[in-house]
């Protein structure tokens, strides 16, 4: 992954709002963000915006994901059925920077009922700045992979 991941960011019809203001924080932070929407607040299903994130990430068009729905329970659910994604979510920046350091999670999922804007962008700015440490996680990392096969 390079210095500054391309991200990708994804959620359902109740948390536009705080994709978006992630989607221009993250913009800030000087990275490239592929937002894939929704964009209108007509009812959308979330499983099918975690997965469209995921596959991105899977398919090597993004390094990291960003998901949102009004828990991030669902919506991480659904991303973590793509082979290859390791989702978490996240209400504390503690959490954000130990799915990264330890797990290598590649995608992070919020609750935009769950999270205030403020929080949610400091749990962000941790998530995306935390590089995996590898070592004896490596291998913890490589015994979640072996259970896609």
């Amino acid at each position: 992954m390079s210095s500054k991941p391309r991200i990708v960011l994804s959620s359902d019809h109740a948390a536009i709002d705080l994709r978006q203001a992630i989607a221009a924080h993250v913009k800030g932070l000087g990275h490239e963000v592929h937002d894939i929407g929704p964009t209108t607040t007509e009812s959308t299903h979330y499983p099918k915006h975690g997965a469209a994130a995921a596959q991105m990430i899977a398919d090597g068009d993004a390094d990291l994901g960003i998901i949102v729905c009004g828990t991030g329970q669902g919506i991480m659910m659904a991303a973590n059925k793509v082979k290859g994604i390791r989702c978490g979510v996240c209400s504390d920046t503690f959490s954000a920077k130990m799915i990264r350091a330890h797990n290598d999670a590649n995608m992070l999922a919020l609750g935009a009922r769950v999270l205030g804007e403020g929080l949610a962008l400091e749990i962000v700015e941790a998530f995306v700045d935390t590089a995996f440490e590898g070592g004896r996680h490596g291998t913890r990392v490589d015994m979640i992979k072996a259970l896609e096969e």
